[in-house]
């Protein structure tokens, strides 16, 4: 076993796959140069990246996520070309708002005029639709009226489970190995390397990139630095539609619903089933004491939900699947180098990074061998006054 690695990779779930990766294919294809370490099987459902479909777009609400976005497409669009598999599939997205229901709500920039304001500022192409203009072109809504949308014709699906397999067999393919079932224990960071303690070995890593969600802390015992972190547990539920051919890829929009409550939903894709969440909202756990049990509430929520505005994309429940979201005060990833131990680097996504998650990896890639990214992440440092200041709060805006 080689203990002496160029870069070690802690968790390799879609943040740590990619930055498994771009570390790899920066190498240059030297056997050994990049090892990841997971502590549960690649593809395992204990964190956040499995499932098949996450939500891609450009349409933003906030200029720090706007500014990624083209970016974010583009790495995407290169590891198809490497790859030869398809990852993102455009189907269209809307935001659609219950401006009567949101009237009382504090939603930050989360809203209608958010969208706009920052789709203007980086030229997003946004398309206005109010009620009567979404149902005649997706009968599949029932809209009462009071509703605003915005459609972005680019917007899609990003396959989380090929993503990460993806990611994994093009670092294999650069001399990376991956070390699964493999949890890391402790990081002593020493003047000009890390040691990566695990229950059998100790490694030595010039750097390390730390991608464990919600053990971010425990990994980081040993740097000094302990973050704010709250970790949820969220839940999709996919449903065994009858109506295929209305919400195909082709028929219907990925869609986000803000009202009294907040959901997301999928048409048909990787199951013969449609995909509805509600958007945060979950119970706060550790990553110990999650459960891997729906909330009957959640489930009832969404069953309402569909009976009231999409009545055709419900049907018998497939199955229900439990994630957990790991979130700083702000709801801002955390991209950045650690100051007390500058050959270690960290990424948290905050419950929303899939679709930034291969750009992500890239962007840690460039602070683990070249000490800075040429990509804007100023919002995303750990010296940020959310992460530093216990009289910040949550500012979680749902």
């Amino acid at each position: 076993m080689n203990r002496e690695h160029r870069h070690v990779v802690v968790g390799c779930g879609g943040l740590g796959s990619a930055a498994l990766y771009w570390l790899a294919r920066a190498a240059g294809s030297k056997d050994g140069a990049v090892l990841g370490l997971e502590a549960h099987h690649l593809g395992h459902d204990r964190g956040a990246s499995q499932d098949h479909s996450r939500i891609i777009r450009h349409a933003q609400h906030q200029d720090a996520y706007a500014a990624l976005a083209p970016a974010a497409y583009d790495t995407w669009h290169d590891v198809e070309r490497v790859s030869g598999q398809q990852l993102v599939t455009e189907t269209g997205g809307l935001v659609i708002e219950d401006v009567d229901a949101r009237a009382a709500t504090d939603t930050g920039t989360r809203n209608m005029d958010g969208y706009r304001a920052v789709a203007a500022r980086h030229g997003t192409e946004l398309e206005e639709l109010d009620a009567k203009g979404v149902t005649a072109r997706w009968p599949q809504f029932r809209l009462g009226g009071s509703e605003q949308a915005l459609y972005q014709r680019k917007s899609g699906i990003v396959d989380a489970r090929r993503a990460n397999a993806t990611h994994i067999a093009l670092a294999r393919g650069h001399g990376a190995h991956v070390e699964e079932d493999t949890p890391v224990r402790a990081l002593h960071p020493t003047r000009d390397h890390v040691e990566v303690v695990t229950d059998d070995e100790v490694y030595r890593a010039e750097h390390v990139v730390v991608t464990a969600d919600a053990r971010t802390n425990e990994i980081l015992t040993g740097v000094g630095r302990e973050l704010p972190l709250t970790v949820l547990q969220e839940q999709v539920t996919y449903y065994a539609t009858p109506n295929l051919l209305d919400f195909s890829p082709e028929n219907f929009p990925v869609f986000m619903w803000h009202g009294a409550e907040n959901f997301y939903g999928f048409p048909v894709y990787g199951e013969v089933a449609t995909k509805l969440g509600q958007h945060m909202g979950g119970h706060e756990v550790t990553a110990d004491s999650r459960t891997f049990e729906a909330d009957p509430l959640r489930r009832k929520r969404q069953e309402e939900f569909l009976a009231d505005h999409v009545p055709g994309f419900g049907g018998p429940e497939l199955y229900t699947k439990t994630c957990l979201y790991t979130i700083p005060p702000d709801q801002h990833f955390i991209i950045d180098t650690v100051p007390e131990a500058p050959n270690v680097h960290v990424a948290v996504g905050a419950g929303h990074a899939f679709k930034f998650a291969s750009l992500i990896g890239r962007i840690l890639a460039e602070l683990a061998t070249a000490g800075r990214s040429r990509h804007p992440i100023d919002t995303f440092t750990l010296d940020r006054p959310a992460l530093l200041d216990p009289r910040f709060g949550r500012q979680f805006h749902v």
